[in-house]
């Protein structure tokens, strides 16, 4: 083998160790403000946490979860794929430890649902390829355990609470990446007293994210895609592992003239593909303030948002 080779050989090598053995590893909490509230309506700081796929074992991602509630924001929202095993349900419910006191919101993910397989990576990159989908997930008694400290599933039902002064309406749907999605049930625009009108999914899915918008809501909350997992120096995610375009794989943009998106690149990975690379694991503290009287033009580069990132 020449030097060339070599050489090639050992930069994947330390590429692959710091992907799974360092930025899988080096959690970060992301801040962002986003113009979405009602003119006049108190500021809310929303805590956005996804795709923990929690391992009974991963003690340093439990440690770094409880620490967020020392952030006591006003609203918790859970976008779904909490669970990676069967027996992960305790590390969940006592890594969000605080939080569950908290108000919150939550949808559930495929792999709330089914456990996850071993995939060929090459499949991410087919849009309509067949879902390998593994034993089923004691999803209901994570369900439940959510439940009984106060959050609210989300899942095709609509929802008014009050959080630090601001009205909410919230709407949510089943997982659009199993097809489990059901808009139809929560179609219509939401009560326009309230001061935040509320969309949550697991999956960003175009076709989920354009009924939200149709019917006015303010603000969706998505997960799923891990931001790329893998990305490139310069150029991005990969793929989104959805039919969402690239440019939003992660943090905020706007969808139409109206809606904004913010989706989340997740906490964790699958057990399978253990391994981040130019996309740090995390959660996110939103700032959401009164949106101005006039809304301008849709397009990513028109959103008045700033973003910071700190780690852990």
């Amino acid at each position: 083998m020449n030097r060339a080779a070599l050489a090639t050989a050992g930069a994947a090598a330390l590429g692959v160790g710091y992907a799974s053995l360092i930025e899988r590893n080096a959690f970060a909490l992301r801040e962002a403000t986003l113009p979405v509230l009602a003119p006049g309506s108190a500021t809310l700081r929303v805590l956005h946490v996804s795709d923990l796929h929690m391992m009974p074992n991963q003690k340093l991602k439990q440690k770094w979860l409880r620490e967020l509630d020392r952030l006591e924001p006003d609203l918790v929202v859970n976008t779904g794929d909490n669970l990676a095993h069967a027996k992960s349900v305790p590390a969940v419910v006592q890594s969000l430890g605080g939080l569950l006191a908290r108000p919150g919101l939550f949808v559930f993910g495929s792999n709330d649902y089914f456990s996850p397989k071993p995939k060929n990576p090459l499949e991410y990159f087919k849009r309509n390829r067949r879902r390998a989908l593994g034993a089923p997930l004691p999803w209901a008694d994570l369900r439940a355990a959510f439940n009984e400290r106060g959050w609210l599933d989300a899942t095709h039902v609509h929802r008014e609470i009050e959080v630090a002064g601001v009205r909410i309406a919230a709407a949510g749907v089943d997982d659009p990446h199993l097809g489990r999605d059901r808009y139809d049930t929560i179609a219509g625009p939401p009560n326009p007293l309230a001061q935040l009108k509320l969309g949550v999914t697991h999956s960003p899915e175009p076709r989920v994210l354009d009924r939200f918008a149709d019917d006015g809501y303010d603000l969706v909350l998505a997960g799923h895609t891990h931001g790329g997992q893998l990305c490139l120096p310069f150029y991005g995610a990969l793929v989104t592992n959805c039919q969402l375009d690239r440019s939003r794989v992660k943090g905020p943009s706007r969808w139409g003239a109206h809606t904004r998106l913010h989706v989340s690149a997740g906490v964790g990975t699958s057990p399978y593909a253990p391994a981040r690379f130019c996309c740090r694991p995390e959660a996110t503290l939103l700032t959401l303030v009164p949106a101005p009287h006039q809304h301008t033009a849709a397009g990513r580069g028109s959103a008045a948002v700033e973003s910071t990132v700190s780690g852990r």
